[in-house]
């Protein structure tokens, strides 16, 4: 399709949009009185109209049920958790016993590490990318750590080639086979936080079963943003927040997936607790832990209902739209948007690099962009006239339009304004 940049084309783009009216499902912000260009659906989505309905349910049942909520609400809580494992699956590629929710995300991978990461003399190292997000760092040097091994020794870190921005599958695949027999896990960002850029998951995950190592994967950046087939790509493990694509509130509870084939292992190791013990006999109080048999028998404590209400109702959108749909207005509103960029940076003579992955099978919603020549006052500006986006140094800004609710003449008053605050900051 060859794009224009007028408000008639963006506008005549917006009319054919099937997910238009996903974006009257969401509250915004306002700025000037106006509601915002909402470009940070990959640090916290915008809250569903429907969030508060499925949180009040919970409070209306706490005041007329009390305890009893556990079992007679309408959803009752004991078991509300298994409410997201079929909706999930589809969003992850993976069946519904192997999803659940639990925790919140670097909680979940260092239980899920308890069960994956068992180092001995020969294979103790665990292959990550170079400036993976921080917190995925200081998780996996203290795992490391804990297992009184050196993290200079144990951790290799995958680099990017001098000069360029984003990782080659070759030296990733090249690395894993290097370590070989050593390396114990790899552990990687499915869609890496910085520059967007998405992973070859399916090859690296055989990489890296070639060398006998378990391979896992961070999902916060790629659940509900990018196709994924966990199943079928045959991971052992992987965990995502739920707070950023997939719109559940600030620091809400985190998926995990863990492949079928360790679920009823008598001799993994796992830590345990009450709620993953068999649910018909959960309330027996029994002494001796009877794991449920699935991704379940990972839970440790009883669900934070009210924190997962939320969740559910996000949940009920993606599973009514469908992730096929979902991405294809990705596509076409992220290359929207690089058209875009592209104009405003000949018009103004300026010197824009976008430094996410041209190939939009590598990329997801995100286009990271160093604006050369630019300083924090341009982010500024576009903060104070109602864009909201996100700002990493150097001089980085990353734009994530959601399809649920960004709209392409989103992106041509984002050109617009992005335009004037570069002629005037």
């Amino acid at each position: 399709m060859k794009f224009e940049n007028t408000r008639e084309f963006a506008r005549s783009l917006d009319s054919e949009d099937h997910l238009a009216a996903y974006k009257e499902e969401f509250i915004f912000p306002k700025v000037n009185g106006k509601d915002v260009i909402y470009f940070t659906g990959n640090s916290l989505g915008l809250q569903p109209r429907s969030a508060k309905k499925y949180v009040d349910e919970i409070m209306t049942d706490w005041a007329n049920l009390a305890v009893e909520g556990h079992f007679y609400s309408d959803k009752p809580w004991w078991d509300y958790h298994e409410r997201f494992s079929a909706k999930l699956a589809k969003v992850v590629g993976a069946l519904p016993e192997e999803v659940t929710v639990m925790n919140t995300l670097t909680v979940n991978l260092h239980l899920l590490m308890v069960s994956f990461y068992r180092p001995d003399k020969k294979r103790y190292k665990i292959i990550c990318e170079e400036k993976a997000f921080p917190s995925d760092q200081y998780m996996i040097a203290s795992q490391v750590k804990f297992h009184g091994l050196n993290p200079k020794d144990a951790i290799v870190e995958i680099k990017k080639r001098e000069g360029e921005q984003n990782f080659r599958t070759e030296d990733i695949l090249d690395t894993i086979k290097e370590v070989g027999a050593e390396c114990a896990l790899v552990l990687i960002g499915g869609v890496n936080y910085y520059t967007g850029q998405v992973m070859d998951m399916e090859m690296i995950t055989k990489a890296g079963h070639e060398v006998g190592a378990k391979v896992g994967w961070d999902l916060a950046h790629a659940a509900g943003n990018i196709h994924l087939d966990l199943h079928k790509w045959d991971v052992d493990f992987a965990a995502w927040c739920s707070y950023k694509y997939m719109n559940s509130g600030p620091g809400n509870a985190s998926g995990c997936f863990i492949n079928k084939k360790y679920h009823n292992l008598k001799d993994i190791p796992r830590f345990e607790g009450w709620w993953g013990h068999n649910k018909e006999r959960r309330f027996l109080m029994e002494p001796e832990f009877q794991p449920e048999p699935n991704a379940h028998a990972w839970q440790i404590s009883n669900a934070p209902i009210l924190a997962l209400a939320p969740y559910l109702a996000s949940l009920e959108m993606f599973e009514k739209v469908g992730m096929e749909a979902l991405i294809i207005k990705r596509d076409k509103i992220v290359a929207y948007l690089e058209f875009i960029l592209h104009e405003i940076d000949r018009e103004v003579e300026g010197n824009f690099e976008i430094i996410t992955p041209a190939d939009q099978k590598e990329r997801g919603t995100q286009l990271s962009v160093f604006l050369h020549g630019e300083g924090k006052e341009l982010f500024n500006y576009l903060m104070e006239n109602g864009v909201i986006t996100d700002w990493r140094e150097p001089n980085v800004i990353r734009l994530a339009p959601a399809p649920f609710y960004c709209s392409f003449e989103d992106m041509y008053e984002f050109g617009q304004i992005l335009k004037k605050g570069i002629e005037t900051t």
